[in-house]
């Protein structure tokens, strides 16, 4: 897409991550206009901000779910657009320095939902060894590669070259199937295309029964086709709960514009995450 050529683009880093490859496929963009954040939040303030033109984070993965730290941003922190979307498979590897073999690991970095997707094979190869956190699992990668000792890293092939690294182990996830969705955030809606997807949050005033009927009832009466439905707290209190809601179609729609009108005369509040086109899965 040559109209991004020139734009400043962020992305969860640093280099060598998912989220680059995605970023990548995506649009083409050239290495001088990707900016590396250490953090999904990072990435989307930035973007509001204005450091940047766009951002790419992942928000959603077929083994472990919604990255909930994306969520969150969005619906709480910052005022941002999803543009478009992604579906990319992940291959993940076990990495280390050269000369660290299988035995010799005692620790496991990646992105916590890296070392959930892995948590299998971790148990059964790796029982040794304990696992700790990072930021990315790009990050992971090139935090191993600069320490010495028996470390290991779940990450991509590409970053494990980057840096300099070993592939012990290939296609490690307890999934065959593993697959994450990452979105392109911008601080302005996106046109509609005919095949779209809108995702948006559901406020409530209270948490009382029904309350999630009265708002799946005037997609159904619609025949609007949910996505996705889940609950996330809002941190006002324990027990008070939002909902994330993906639909097929547009905010444009008479069926969706209709729909949400009548939701905002039940509910406290509706914000509108973005309308973008509907992605295809994009080999790898």
């Amino acid at each position: 897409m040559s109209e991004n050529q020139n734009m400043k683009i962020g992305f969860l880093g640093p280099r060598g991550t998912y989220t680059e490859e995605a970023l990548q496929k995506l649009l083409k963009i050239d290495d001088h206009n990707l900016v590396p954040y250490g953090a999904e939040a990072d990435v989307l303030r930035a973007v509001e901000r204005g450091e940047v033109a766009k951002g790419m984070v992942p928000i959603e993965n077929s083994i472990e779910g919604s990255v909930n730290a994306t969520l969150d941003v969005l619906a709480f922190d910052v005022n941002l657009f999803i543009q478009r979307e992604i579906v990319i498979p992940i291959h993940h590897n076990l990495v280390a320095r050269p000369g660290v073999k299988m035995e010799d690991i005692r620790t496991v970095i990646s992105h916590p939902q890296a070392l959930a997707q892995c948590r299998g094979y971790l148990t059964e190869k790796l029982p040794q060894a304990k696992t700790e956190f990072a930021s990315s699992t790009a990050g992971a990668v090139k935090l191993i590669s600069e320490q010495n000792g028996a470390l290991a890293a779940i990450g991509p092939k590409l970053a494990a070259e980057m840096y300099g690294l070993d592939v012990l182990d290939e296609g490690i996830a307890d999934f065959e199937e593993n697959q994450t969705r990452f979105v392109l955030v911008g601080r302005e809606p996106a046109p509609r295309t005919g095949n779209d997807k809108t995702s948006i949050v559901c406020f409530i005033f209270e948490d009382r029964p029904g309350s999630l009927l009265q708002i799946l009832q005037e997609f159904a009466f619609r025949y609007v086709n949910l996505t996705k439905i889940q609950s996330r707290p809002t941190r006002k209190a324990l027990g008070d709960y939002c909902f994330f809601i993906d639909m097929l179609g547009h905010i444009e729609d008479e069926v969706i514009e209709s729909a949400l009108k009548c939701l905002k005369c039940k509910i406290r509040n509706i914000k509108v995450l973005g309308s973008y086109p509907v992605a295809d899965v994009v080999g790898g």
